[in-house]
């Protein structure tokens, strides 16, 4: 088989040797067939026809009929599947082996015969221009807080020139928790690009009638306003159009996961401790972001002179039982408020409750829906003047401020059917007039003791100034390991050797 390499030989002989048939014979080739290669002014390989054709029968031709009309039916099913169906149908005939063929056919066919595949088409960025931000769940990191799971989402805000990024940590992607998440980011960027993309949240968009073109809500559209930001929207259900930030979810949980990895450990002594966390990997992973951040950060506008409040006003008249109704979820107030209007003050966290230009309390922000918070603080007067509501009452769960409240009422069911609420309520209204905490302390004496459980007895251990008691101090033995030698080595009766390995 004549080689390249002659081919050139020969073509730097002929120029050197007196005769072709000496330079033809010094290449290594007969004279006919340098002749050829001579004239045709090309190397063997490119001479070479590519094979096109089988060199061996296909196993699955009489089948792929069938084949390819499960693919086009089904373009999703796996090469792996549709053999396992073959095996199913033509038992005997296919072997395992012969998988890997079937692959590489059914890879052909969607190359050149298969369905279309989506096409991404890159963009140009340009500096101080556009960015975006999405809400992203964090439970899948399994962070703890003090050793309790920390179920949260955080904001997440993305410079789509730079990649310069930041976020905060919320709770529900309610409109307060966009607020201030965009706020914090362009309070902490310095200055304000000229375009927002969110996604369809329900909090900055909505649909006006049946049919009708999807519009940002008032609320958000006076947040762009007040900050000079062109806003835009994806398609519903297109969160690849978003896809910027998107990517930047996926980085940045990965490297938190990193982070965690590298720490040692998924616990945190409190939320401010988890959000200094956060907030020292961003910043790392803003400074290799610098160069193109530098020419990001002068075409950025100014900010405005102050930042807009991070709350939404409600007006709310206060029902007969106390409550109000907020977002789908009940919550109680003081009963002085009961038939009056109020302002409520909506943030991401917490609900701040107004009335005639005056705070009266703040109360924490439920996450869902047709959730409950009620304060037995705010109607325990009354429901000792009507202690036979309590037994029916639509939010009696939150009634119990403590487990220690739930015993108590549990023992006083049994020692004094006829009596129970009423002592029950009567306690209740120790802890609210008293301390919480010293009633419950109080509880957890007579619970563990055989004192009769009554609101006289638990007032009596409420003394003025009574001090709390001290951690109680748990001592464990040290653990004699020569005893688990003894039980594999001797043979000693069963309650013997119970003695020996509890002493």
């Amino acid at each position: 088989m004549i080689t390249d390499q002659q081919v050139r030989k020969l073509m730097t002989l002929n120029q050197t040797e007196q005769t072709f048939s000496t330079a033809a014979a010094k290449a290594g080739m007969s004279e006919n067939t340098a002749r050829k290669y001579r004239d045709s002014g090309t190397l063997p390989s490119q001479t070479t026809i590519a094979r096109t054709w089988r060199t061996r029968p296909d196993p699955f031709e009489a089948v792929w009929d069938q084949i390819q009309a499960q693919l086009v039916n089904n373009p999703g099913l796996e090469a792996k599947t549709l053999f396992e169906w073959l095996q199913r149908e033509n038992p005997g005939q296919y072997q395992d082996g012969q998988l890997r063929s079937l692959q590489r056919r059914i890879k052909r066919w969607r190359a050149l015969d298969g369905p279309a595949k989506e096409v991404y088409f890159p963009q140009t960025h340009h500096p101080g221009r556009l960015c975006a931000s999405d809400f992203t769940h964090m439970e899948e990191l399994g962070v703890t807080i003090a050793g309790d799971a920390f179920a949260h989402l955080l904001y997440h805000f993305v410079l789509t020139y730079s990649n310069w990024e930041t976020g905060s940590v919320c709770f529900s992607e309610s409109f307060e928790s966009l607020s201030a998440g965009l706020q914090q980011a362009l309070w902490e960027l310095g200055g304000v690009p000229r375009l927002h993309r969110t996604d369809r949240l329900t909090a900055a968009v909505q649909t006006i009638g049946t049919g009708g073109a999807p519009e940002f809500t008032r609320r958000y559209q006076g947040l762009l306003c007040h900050y000079g930001l062109d806003g835009q929207k994806i398609q519903a259900g297109q969160g690849h159009e978003n896809g910027d930030v998107e990517q930047r979810h996926h980085r940045f949980k990965r490297a938190v996961e990193q982070a965690l990895l590298l720490r040692g450990s998924r616990d945190f002594a409190d939320r401010p401790a988890y959000e200094a966390f956060l907030r020292t990997l961003m910043t790392q992973l803003n400074r290799g972001r610098q160069t193109r951040f530098t020419e990001e950060r002068p075409v950025l506008r100014g900010l405005p002179a102050r930042r807009l409040e991070d709350w939404t006003v409600c007006h709310l008249t206060v029902g007969p039982s106390s409550t109000i109704r907020l977002h789908k979820n009940v919550y109680s107030v003081q009963s002085q408020l009961i038939g009056e209007r109020i302002e409520v003050r909506v943030s991401a966290e917490h609900l701040e409750i107004w009335y005639a230009q005056r705070k009266i309390e703040t109360l924490p922000r439920l996450r869902g829906s047709r959730q409950h918070h009620i304060q037995y603080r705010h109607i325990i007067d009354w429901l000792r003047r009507k202690p036979g509501a309590f037994e029916h009452y639509r939010y009696r769960s939150d009634l119990f401020p403590t487990s220690r409240f739930r015993m108590a009422y549990d023992r006083l069911t049994t020692q004094m059917p006829t009596r129970a609420h009423k002592e029950y309520l009567q306690i209740l209204y120790l802890a609210a007039t008293e301390s919480e905490t010293a009633v419950d302390l109080a509880l957890a004496q007579l619970l563990d003791s055989s004192r009769p459980l009554n609101a006289s007895t638990v007032e009596a251990l409420l003394p003025a100034g009574q001090a709390l008691p001290t951690p109680a101090e748990v001592t464990v033995a040290p653990v004699r390991l020569q005893t688990y030698d003894q039980l594999l080595t001797a043979t000693i009766p069963w309650d013997q050797e119970l003695t020996e390995v509890t002493a």
